[in-house]
């Protein structure tokens, strides 16, 4: 890496990006935890309006940012699935329980689950699917966080993911919840600036209207008379892939599961929820949520154009273009390894189409194509679509931030999760509860110093992209919180043999699943061996059903819980502000 970089791009990467880190490094240090509470849920002080601009910040990880446009732009109406099940969910979330769980008023949903069901064994049941789930996602943010340092700094990924964990260890391990909720609402600052900016742009060069919303569907200015999407329906086609707006190769019932998968899962993931108990009163739980939505729809409305935008550029841009002759972006990325040309009929020119498909096998063959010869990670799309479409160095060096304010802002979150599980979760409430304060404050800054090291790992090393490996997290988390939570709080009659039965029969069904087709078999990972045609993606929307089924039975075959628990399932459920 060049001391004085020449490269624009390079140059204001340097500037924005290190004027954001120090930012973020320091806000944390200013409201620096000194207490468990800080640490744990910023002394339960954050007002409305700022809980939930970080609760949306947290909440949009690298895969709502990077990774979900770059979904929707290569499944075109099937990536659809993860614009509702996200969305959805967090309506779930915010509906139907966070005012409750805020009235609780635990620290952590282990906390909720080994109260509310008066067992250590569930309280550590939940802590296992707790860290289960949060490694799994984290490891999406870590992914994240390389591809934008490999590009626009011109690292390798794994030095990308190390300077990530570094930044990440600064303001986690000093600040807590305190440190992270101020620098999160910060970080939503950038990373909605630096998504919605270079899209207005885009749609005015495409279509001459400055909101991506309509542009999406309006005319080209290059093509009088031609719809953006009847363009990119038509460019899709004549390459062999499926019409961009028509079905795509998911069946119903996969992208069905795959939406509950999401969308359950939201509303179970540990580092969102903790974000209620951040606020002073159940109102300003209600409050922080509706913020948040609005503040998460402005980015989500907006992913759609996102991905039409980028998928018509790319396809006018590299198809049957010769190869030394490739625009500079195409260069960059490919020295990162996530773009790869193999010039497999040595003609020089790059033919990037769907070799799978067999009506279109003839036709390829007649011009003499041997092959699609290009490799696009899903993940840059988005970050390069600024550069794809020829916008200023200072604006791709904005997306490169908001790229990595979107990573590090949810990675912060569970890290912090990780962290409370181990310090106030297992030490505090099972293994030593005699420690003071300070001590607990102590192991959780420890523990978060280990979760950033592993974490890391899981970053060099993911098992998909981004998208993928959060909808493994969000398919753990459905299968394992949210039955135990949601009849936690509107069922007096759940026990805690249930609880456990459920958690445990739903997350290991998930996680054997997951881990069977993607690590053991990953050759059988197809649409035929699946169970029900149900994909790893979606797999945690059955697993939920297992939960919610086994718990229901086991509870109403043993005994119902104590008189006191009946009572404070039923207190809970009381609207209070």
């Amino acid at each position: 890496m060049d001391l004085l970089p020449t490269d624009p791009v390079k140059i204001w990467t340097f500037i924005i990006v290190g004027l954001s880190f120090a930012l973020y490094i320091g806000i944390a240090w200013r409201a620096k935890a000194e207490s468990t509470s800080d640490f744990y849920v910023a002394g339960s002080r954050v007002g409305a309006v700022a809980n939930g601009m970080a609760t949306a910040a947290g909440w949009m990880s690298a895969a709502s940012f990077i990774s979900m446009a770059g979904m929707m732009s290569f499944l075109g109406r099937d990536g659809a699935m993860y614009l509702m099940g996200w969305t959805g969910g967090y309506v779930l979330l915010a509906l139907l329980l966070a005012p409750y769980l805020r009235k609780f008023g635990k620290y952590t949903v282990p906390d909720f689950v080994g109260e509310r069901y008066y067992s250590q064994t569930a309280r550590v049941a939940a802590l296992v699917c707790a860290i289960f789930v949060s490694f799994t996602y984290v490891a999406g943010q870590m992914r994240g966080v390389g591809v934008v340092f490999a590009r626009f700094l011109e690292v390798p990924v794994e030095f990308g993911v190390v300077i990530g964990m570094a930044i990440v260890f600064i303001y986690a391990v000093t600040g807590g919840q305190k440190g992270i909720t101020y620098t999160q609402v910060a970080q939503y600052c950038v990373l909605i600036f630096a998504y919605m900016l270079p899209t207005f742009f885009i749609s005015l060069l495409m279509t001459d209207t400055l909101l991506p919303q309509i542009g999406f569907g309006a005319e080209l200015t290059t093509e009088p008379g031609t719809s953006l999407l009847d363009k990119l329906d038509g460019l899709s086609q004549d390459l062999g892939f499926a019409a961009y707006t028509g079905r795509g190769s998911k069946t119903t019932i996969d992208v069905f599961f795959i939406t509950l998968s999401l969308m359950v899962g939201t509303a179970g993931l540990p580092h969102v929820i903790t974000r209620f108990f951040t606020v002073p009163k159940v109102k300003d739980a209600r409050l922080s949520a509706g913020w948040a939505l609005l503040f998460i729809v402005i980015l989500y409305a907006t992913a759609p154009a996102v991905a039409a935008f980028a998928r018509t550029n790319l396809l006018t841009t590299v198809h049957n273009t010769a190869y030394a002759q490739v625009p500079d972006w195409f260069s960059k990325w490919e020295e990162t390894g996530l773009i790869r040309f193999s010039d497999k009929n040595q003609d020089g020119r790059i033919q990037y189409y769907n070799d799978r498909n067999p009506a279109f096998a003839e036709r390829a063959t007649a011009q003499g194509w041997k092959g699609n010869e290009l490799y696009i990670d899903r993940d840059i799309i988005v970050l390069a679509n600024p550069e794809i479409a020829q916008l200023p160095a200072w604006i791709v060096a904005l997306v490169a931030a908001g790229g990595l304010a979107a990573a590090l802002s949810t990675a912060a979150g569970l890290l912090l999760v990780l962290s409370m599980s181990v310090s106030h979760d297992l030490m505090k409430k099972v293994i030593r509860p005699d420690i003071t304060e300070q001590q607990e404050l102590r192991y959780a800054r420890f523990a978060a110093a280990g979760a950033v090291i592993i974490a890391g790992y899981f970053g060099i090393y993911p098992p998909g992209f981004v998208a993928q490996v959060v909808a493994f997290a969000f398919g753990l988390a459905a299968s394992s919180f949210f039955p135990v939570i949601v009849l936690g709080i509107f069922s007096k009659r759940l026990n805690r043999a249930g609880a456990i039965a459920g958690m445990i029969c739903g997350m290991s069904f998930t996680t054997a699943y997951i881990i069977y087709f993607k690590f053991i078999s990953p050759e059988a990972n197809t649409a035929e061996h699946w169970l029900w045609g149900i994909s790893p993606e979606g797999i945690g929307g059955v697993g939920m059903l297992i939960n919610f089924g086994i718990a229901l039975v086991v509870s109403s075959f043993t005994s119902p819980p104590p008189p006191a628990v009946q009572d404070m399932v039923e207190e809970i459920r009381i609207p209070r502000n």
